[in-house]
């Protein structure tokens, strides 16, 4: 999710859905493990499978998902979710999550990439003060009326209308299930809620410099152990 909060041949469209389900089968399971195979009692686990719904995920490939996560099927693999930090090119910050279940592929993927792209993958907390830890509802209403007013009334300390007509909702990190719940509890359609890492400044880049950390970004994103991608470019 970039700073606008936005809610990422016939062959190659095709290896693209699969790495995206396998992106979203892999949320579903980690979601599962840590919170339980309920989606009435797991939140992060219910807009996992609401997201995966919507890009056409097979149902069994969902229903899998979250019998491995849960403990109910064991293929021998077990998936860890990672945060690897870097500074791209112009200076840019750049943090990677990945779930993945081969840490060692997936360190040396995200280094190649920082160096393929005249960067440094660096230690945790290299770049991690230049953004903050904050939680971010996107929802959408029919009739929005005034979304500041809700924003106060569900705990949220900012509120940012999206160029798709979706509002994203920010607050404490610790209070994304209670943003989510007052949002929905005031009509509000939440079509997504994650803790996030938002850039504490941008640096704007323009011509060839902007490419090249767009072309980095889209490397990331890529990635077949990449979930998302933060950037400090504006």
């Amino acid at each position: 999710m970039g700073k606008g909060w936005k809610v990422a041949g016939m062959q190659e469209k095709a290896a693209q859905k699969g790495k995206i389900f396998t992106k979203m089968a892999r949320e579903i399971s980690v979601a599962a493990k840590l919170g339980g195979p309920d989606p009435e009692a797991n939140s992060r686990l219910k807009l996992a499978i609401i997201a995966a719904r919507g890009a056409s995920v097979p149902k069994d490939t969902i229903e899998r998902a979250v019998k491995k996560g849960s403990g109910q099927l064991d293929d021998g693999s077990v998936i860890e979710e990672l945060v690897y930090e870097g500074v791209g090119p112009h200076g840019i910050g750049v943090i990677v999550e990945c779930q993945t279940d081969n840490k060692n592929r997936t360190v040396s993927e995200i280094r190649n990439i920082f160096r393929r792209h005249d960067g440094n993958m660096g230690e945790t907390g290299s770049v991690g003060w230049m953004f903050d830890r904050v939680s971010v509802v996107v929802a959408e209403k029919a009739e929005i009326g005034d979304p500041e007013e809700d924003a106060i009334e569900a705990g949220a300390n900012e509120v940012e209308k999206n160029d798709d007509g979706t509002y994203a909702f920010i607050g404490g990190l610790t209070d994304l299930d209670a943003i989510r719940g007052a949002l929905a509890e005031r009509g509000w359609n939440v079509k997504a809620a994650e803790r996030i890492y938002r850039a504490k400044n941008f640096a704007e880049l323009t011509g060839e410099a902007r490419k090249e950390v767009e072309d980095m970004i889209a490397d990331f994103e890529d990635c077949d152990d990449s979930q998302k991608v933060y950037t400090t470019l504006a």
